[in-house]
């Protein structure tokens, strides 16, 4: 138990140190990376040159540390090593050209990298290559070997060689690109005599190419090959087919050996020898007729002769024809076979058999072969000719005749395209045939000259005219269309007849009219009203639409298969009245509108009988009030007439009236019946014309105040309140009052009022009373009324 600290402890310190040990040896860093050039930067080709790599690293006592030196040139390694040491040499020796170039040099330590400064090395001048050839003296044409080498140099060197004639210039001839330091290459020459070849080359570095001086010329000599053969045929003139040639091509006088001869037609061997000559024999043919060449050749080098030969026939190559030539399956047609040209010296036509076979199958030994067409009569057919002679016997074939039976072109049938069709508007016709060898060429013919074709090459292919326009179905019996796949045969034809049984015809609707159910005349608040819409032509169905120009939008709109639709409105009211039309269209989509029909809603009996009974109740009523008015102004002046009020100087006389007369005079005017007013005669100096004003009985009466005469000084004066009084005035129907015929009289209030005031006034103080009573008694005036009238 005592001894486990102190191994924990010695644990923990050993960690401790590979703690540290191991913090050491990550604790560097790369000072600087130095690259050095000796002796210059700048040198001649072949000097040696050595490069120096120093690094300078600064660590915590790290052993054995290494370093990784990297040096390249423009960016391409070239030398690396890995080393204790903190500097690495590189040499070049020699130094060439193509070590010219911008080097660096770069240290690797652990996990860190470092480049030093680039430092550029210039190597000056090339070496100058030498030219070597195996043979100075070749034939023209013979091939050679020339080498062009600089070993000094290195590198990817481009080489080129030149010919030079005397007193020229030189020319190159040949340009090649090598990995190494020399390039080989053949030659050939065909100028005669002497010239001269040289070469150098080129090297490609980063800074530029640099060209190299040229080698020294080499001389050569270029000697005349004379190995040209000659070809002798035999027979040369008038050869036929059957004869037998012979061509012989040979070398003459040459001192070389090996030499090889071939005898070639259309770049065919016919034959070859190893010899100086060869012979080639043959039975000329047709095709044996064309141009022989006879090559000798040497090594590399050849010379060539030429000869054309012409091989005549003794009989033309068969030729088969056929009649007609436009064949219809179910015609009868006749093969032929013939022979144009033939030799009569050497052949005759006796002897010449013909035979003609149907897909390589005889048909027959005859010139001729007749049979009727059909789907396997087609095939392809020769014919051929046999020849028999002394020497040779000749088969000739003719080319290949294919014959296929066209099928007649069945009747076309006429229909428009889509179907339907809609009279007033353009429309397209199709004209097809179910069956028939194209091409089939169709011609439409219609109405108003029409004349138009269509040819139709392809499958799939339709025949589509762009027909007038009709107004009447029966137009389409006049469209007709032709089809025919042979000039030689009657066309087919199909009349537009059966276009009314396959076409939905759409005839376009005509203008619509209006009609007002009941008239115009008659609609009545509170009755129905019925708008009817109907044209004269169109094809149904047809939309009908009504409309109220009231009215925002459509009233109704109704599809019909008839010619008319109605439209109700019921219980016509006053704002149904104004202007109404309707619109139709059908599927030719041509709209069509009516035109507006005016409506003057009347109204009601019931509202016209009211009217009437109130207008004949205001008549009466104005009969009525002129009889009455009448009446009463005739009375009021017989009234007037009898009135007479004399004048009274006491009081006894001016109270003279009478409670009759006071009633009378009541009577003569209603509005006035009952009441008592008090009438002052304004002035005396007023006319003793002044009459009472009448007022018709419907107008309001009028109170006017009057004032009284203004009282005496010395008379006891009246209370003020009877100082006012109150008169009824009529006024005429004009508003002015109206003179009357009889007398205008001022009443005194007499009877029982009288006694009231004397009541309810007085209180029993008489004087009082009596002062009052005389000065209305000579306040009182009476006017005689003019009875002149």
């Amino acid at each position: 138990m005592g001894s486990r600290p102190p191994s924990l402890l010695l644990l923990l310190i050993i960690v401790l140190h590979i703690l540290q040990c191991a913090r050491g040896q990550s604790s560097y860093i790369i000072d600087t990376v130095g690259l050095s050039v000796l002796p210059s930067s700048s040198v001649q080709s072949g000097t040696a040159v050595t490069f120096r790599c120093q690094a300078s690293v600064s660590h915590n006592s790290i052993p054995h540390l290494t370093h990784t030196f990297q040096i390249t040139r423009d960016d391409v390694l070239i030398h690396s090593s890995t080393t204790t040491e903190d500097s690495v040499v590189y040499e070049l020796n020699p130094a060439r050209a193509a070590d010219s170039g911008s080097y660096e040099c770069r240290v690797t330590v652990k996990d860190k990298s470092k480049a030093s400064i680039s430092q550029k090395l210039d190597v000056a001048g090339l070496q100058t290559p030498s030219l070597y050839l195996n043979n100075q003296s070749p034939y023209e044409n013979e091939e050679f070997v020339a080498t062009c080498s600089a070993p000094e140099e290195k590198g990817s060197l481009i080489f080129q060689f030149y010919q030079r004639f005397r007193n020229g210039e030189p020319q190159r001839i040949k340009r090649l690109a090598t990995n190494g330091n020399s390039s080989e290459t053949t030659l050939k020459l065909r100028h005669i005599g002497d010239c001269f070849l040289s070469c150098d080359y080129e090297i490609n570095l980063v800074s530029g190419t640099r060209r190299s001086n040229s080698s020294k010329e080499v001389q050569i000599i270029v000697k005349v090959l004379n190995i040209t053969p000659i070809m002798n045929v035999t027979p040369y003139n008038d050869v036929f087919e059957g004869d037998i040639l012979e061509v012989i091509c040979k070398v003459v006088s040459s001192p070389l050996k090996n030499i090889e001869v071939f005898l070639t037609k259309d770049r065919r061997i016919r034959k070859q020898a190893s010899a100086m000559a060869l012979s080639y024999q043959f039975t000329a043919q047709e095709g044996d007729s064309g141009e022989f060449v006879c090559k000798a050749e040497w090594g590399n080098v050849q010379k060539e002769t030429y000869r054309t030969i012409t091989v005549k026939e003794l009989f033309s190559k068969p030729r088969l024809t056929v009649e007609p030539l436009d064949i219809f399956e179910g015609d009868r047609f006749e093969l032929t076979c013939s022979v144009s040209i033939y030799v009569p010296d050497k052949i005759s036509n006796e002897t010449m058999k013909f035979s003609i076979y149907k897909d390589n199958v005889k048909l027959t030994g005859a010139d001729t072969y007749s049979t009727m067409a059909h789907r396997d009569k087609n095939g392809n057919y020769t014919c051929k000719v046999y020849v028999a002679s002394l020497m040779h016997n000749f088969v000739k074939e003719s080319p290949k005749l294919v014959i296929k039976a066209k099928v007649p072109v069945s009747k076309p049938v006429l229909s428009v395209v889509g179907g339907m069709l809609f009279l007033g508007k353009r429309f397209q016709l199709l004209c097809h045939s179910q069956s028939g060898t194209l091409p089939i060429t169709y011609n439409l013919h219609g109405p108003n000259g029409l004349n138009e074709q269509r040819v139709v090459t392809k499958m799939g292919e339709k025949a589509i005219f762009n027909a007038p326009a009709i107004h009447k179905s029966s137009d389409l019996n006049n469209f007709l269309c032709h089809a025919r796949n042979g000039q030689a045969r009657p066309p087919m034809e199909a009349w537009g007849i059966q276009l009314l049984r396959s076409t939905i015809i759409i005839e376009p609707v005509s203008q619509p009219v209006l009609t007002i159910l009941p008239s115009v005349a008659d609609v009545s608040e509170g009755h129905d009203m019925t708008l009817v819409c109907s044209v004269q032509s169109g094809s149904p169905p047809i939309n009908f639409t009504w409309y109220h120009t009231e009215t925002a939008g459509a009233l109704e709109s109704q599809m019909s298969d008839k010619r008319e639709g109605s439209h109700s409105v019921k219980n016509v009211k006053g704002e149904d009245g104004g202007a109404y039309y309707c619109v139709s269209t059908n599927a030719a989509n041509e709209t069509k509108q009516s035109r507006k029909v005016m409506i003057r809603v009347k109204l009601a009996g019931w509202k016209k009988g009211l009217i009437a009974a109130f207008c004949i109740l205001i008549i009466l009523a104005l009969i009525l009030v002129i009889t009455f008015k009448t009446r009463l102004l005739h009375f009021k002046r017989k009234s007037n007439a009898k009135l007479l009020v004399k004048s009274a100087s006491t009081k006894a006389e001016r109270l003279s009236l009478t409670q009759a007369e006071v009633n009378e005079a009541a009577n003569v005017t209603p509005g006035m019946m009952g009441k008592s007013i008090w009438s002052e005669h304004v002035s005396g100096s007023e006319s003793d014309d002044q009459i009472s004003a009448i007022v018709p009985e419907k107008q309001e009466p009028e109170y006017t105040e009057v004032q009284t005469r203004q009282a005496d000084p010395n008379r006891v004066p009246v209370k003020q309140g009877t100082d006012t009084v109150y008169s009824e005035v009529r006024n005429s129907q004009q508003g002015v009052p109206e003179p009357a015929d009889g007398v205008s009289v001022e009443y005194a209030q007499l009877n029982h009022e009288t006694d009231h005031h004397s009541d309810h006034s007085n209180h029993g103080d008489p004087s009082v009373n009596d002062d009052h009573i005389d000065e209305v008694d000579n306040s009182v005036s009476v006017d005689i009324a003019d009875h002149r009238e």
